[in-house]
């Protein structure tokens, strides 16, 4: 038997599967690749094959123009890499089709977050704890202050806004795959039935969602509507769109964005936010550390994020962990 876990080899490109030759989220070009979701820091074109959930390799398509080499893997599905490893697809709960990948050689079980949350969400499969030895977490929000509230806290706000400016409209910055969905499914689930605006980058994405089973009710795009038809109404744009002249159609606008980064406040200032609205589709503290202590790992590897805090609060524990410098992982407007 080869050393413990020298068969997964993590470099600044991605993780490494070596008995396999395959890769997890490269940077790069690679002749196969498992991918987790289609976030652009963790998924791109290019590579000979793509392994992927079916709904991850449809968002691909329409964003990378990644048909050829793609591999359809269902939840639960275990497939054979070669070289004695297994991987198998489990719900990360991110966005659409995200998945953690485990992989298994030689006894040993390697779990890889991808991105992920603990928070029930309408639009994507929940998370599952799966044990292993070890674990490959993401740490986008890995600082104690990070502590999310309901979302449902959210929305009220969100709405009341909405309902003390009958004569505006509430115009609400999110990150294009994922967060722009979750929160018109969150708005819909809070019992708002009107029509909701999405500028024109919007809708593709939010039609692939419809045609995988979420339901955003009636949605209408800015182009085709005068400003007045928009009063007491809800927009949707990506967060670029938030303060450019593409605003001006709107009738008087309250700018909201919708990120867990919301609890900066500085960068709610910076981004002239009026209504910060902190939503994340990322685990807070208090869930990564509870993440890690359910599934037990016998060791973390941290990546993506703020792995200090989170290598300290470890090695308290008396656990073993470790950083990993993976590059090309962004803090997007998530």
């Amino acid at each position: 038997m080869s050393a413990p876990f020298s068969w997964i080899r993590p470099e600044p490109w991605g993780v490494q599967v070596v008995p396999a030759d395959v890769w997890i989220d490269p940077g790069r070009a690679v002749d196969r690749a498992l991918v987790t979701h289609g976030h652009a820091d963790h998924a791109r074109g290019g590579h000979g094959k793509t392994f992927a959930t079916p709904e991850t390799l449809a968002i691909m398509e329409l964003r990378y123009n990644t048909r050829e080499g793609a591999v359809p893997v269902e939840y639960g599905e275990t497939i054979r890499l070669g070289g004695g490893v297994d991987a198998t697809y489990i719900p990360a709960g991110h966005v659409l089709g995200s998945a953690q990948i485990l992989l298994e050689h030689a006894g040993e079980r390697v779990v890889i977050t991808g991105d992920y949350k603990r928070r029930a969400d309408p639009t994507c499969m929940p998370f599952e704890v799966t044990p292993c030895d070890i674990f490959i977490t993401e740490a986008t929000f890995g600082l104690p202050v990070f502590t999310h509230p309901p979302i449902a806290e959210e929305m009220a706000k969100l709405l009341k806004a909405l309902a003390d400016n009958p004569d505006k409209c509430v115009l609400v910055g999110a990150y294009a795959l994922g967060k722009a969905q979750r929160v018109i499914a969150e708005l819909r689930a809070a019992g708002h039935a009107h029509p909701i605006y999405l500028h024109g980058a919007m809708e593709k994405m939010c039609r692939l969602y419809e045609e995988h089973g979420v339901d955003l009710g009636e949605l209408r795009l800015v182009a085709d509507h005068e400003k007045d038809d928009m009063r007491g109404s809800i927009v949707v744009c990506p967060p670029s769109a938030l303060n450019d002249r593409w605003s001006r159609r709107l009738p008087d606008p309250i700018t909201a964005m919708a990120s867990g980064w919301m609890r900066v406040r500085q960068r709610a200032r910076q981004r002239n936010v009026e209504l910060p609205l902190v939503i994340s589709d990322h685990a807070d503290w208090n869930e990564l550390t509870r993440t890690i202590d359910e599934v037990d790992p016998a060791e973390v590897w941290v990546t993506h994020g703020r792995e200090e805090a989170l290598l300290r609060w470890c090695e308290l524990g008396q656990r073993r962990a470790r950083a990993l410098a993976l590059v090309g992982r962004e803090d997007e407007d998530e």
